[in-house]
C-alpha cells in the first residue's frame, strides 16, 4: 500500500487532510500523472487516462483507506473527476461521522 496511507483508517481526519490524500492517491494511481498539474478540472479518463483496471485500483484503494462500503456501479458511474472522487469519499465520511470538526 502507499507511504501516503495513514496507519488507521478510522482516525478522524479534517476534510481538506482527506482532500488531499485523496488526491494524492489519484495521482500515485495514475497512469498519466503529469495531466494532474492542469488548474483545469481534472477528468480520470481523459487527463489522467485512468482505464477500468486503474479505476478498479483506485476504487479498492479508496474503499480499504477510508473504510468504505464497495462502490456501486450506479455511484461510479456518476464519478469523471478527481473533484468528483473527493465529494464522494466525503459524503461518505460525513455520513458515518468519520470527519473531525476541523
Amino acid at each position: 500500500m502507499s507511504d501516503l496511507t495513514s496507519p488507521s483508517a478510522s482516525m478522524a481526519r479534517s476534510e481538506q487532510d482527506v482532500r488531499t490524500l485523496i488526491r494524492n492517491l489519484i495521482l500515485e494511481l495514475a497512469p498519466n500523472p503529469d495531466g494532474m498539474q492542469s488548474d483545469q478540472e481534472v477528468l480520470l479518463v481523459e487527463t489522467l487516462e485512468y482505464h477500468s483496471l486503474a479505476l478498479i485500483e483506485l476504487a479498492f484503494t479508496l474503499e480499504d483507506e477510508f473504510d468504505l462500503d464497495p462502490i456501486d456501479e450506479t455511484a461510479a458511474r456518476q464519478i469523471r473527476t478527481a473533484q468528483d472522487v473527493e465529494d464522494f469519499v466525503l459524503g461518505k465520511l460525513k455520513e458515518r461521522g468519520g470527519l473531525s470538526a476541523d
